[in-house]
């Protein structure tokens, strides 16, 4: 049996993931949390195989409380939920050596494959993101670079995109020139289009 322990803030998701994990007869939902405040205390207490966390958790992030159950239970295997896909998300992940990486809009059942998978040592990591995070063209944009282009998208125009960086119009349109030589794209709308389709933004 895998003795689990789930930290969501979004206590419909938390309560629904839950319910999926009990439909499972080899797993077994030890606790489940809306924060990774005092987790480390918690999860001493429950002694979990496998901790599923947030990547967005509100006061201790997901990669932070990762890294302190790391030091308290070096035996519980960590999950990570993101509810984006970028790419540099599941880098960051990687980076703080957790063992499994989904998107909440994953199938549900691949987060109890997912759960079965590092309980028993594996690593596992959403597959598109993955790809993704491979793509050429990411490596060629430079963070600024992307970020501009991320505001973009949402629907800022220049002098809201400099205003909230604290930079110039004129660079702004800089960094929005070099992301579109660079992506081969014919315009600023082109551009974000792109990015969009290679889970850049």
């Amino acid at each position: 049996m895998v003795r689990v322990v789930i930290v969501e803030s979004v206590r419909m998701l938390r309560k629904a993931l839950v319910a999926v994990l009990k439909l499972e007869s080899d797993v077994e939902v030890v606790a489940d949390y809306e924060d990774g405040a005092e987790i480390v205390r918690r999860a001493r207490q429950v002694r979990p195989d496998v901790a599923v966390l947030d990547i967005d958790l509100p006061e201790v992030d997901g990669l932070a409380t990762a890294a302190a159950l790391r030091i308290a239970l070096p035996d519980c295997r960590i999950v990570l939920l993101s509810g984006t896909r970028q790419p540099e998300n599941l880098r960051r992940a990687l980076a703080a050596h957790v063992d499994g990486f989904l998107v909440k809009d994953s199938d549900p059942t691949q987060l109890s494959h997912t759960i079965r998978s590092v309980a028993e040592g594996k690593r596992v990591v959403d597959a598109e993101l993955a790809l993704a995070a491979l793509d050429p063209r990411r490596q060629l944009l430079s963070a600024r670079e992307l970020q501009v282009l991320q505001l973009m998208s949402e629907g800022l125009d220049t002098q809201q995109i400099a205003e909230k960086l604290a930079i110039s119009v004129g660079t702004v349109r800089n960094y929005l020139a070099a992301g579109r030589v660079k992506l081969g794209a014919r315009n600023r709308v082109d551009a974000v289009r792109i990015a969009r389709e290679a889970c850049l933004l």
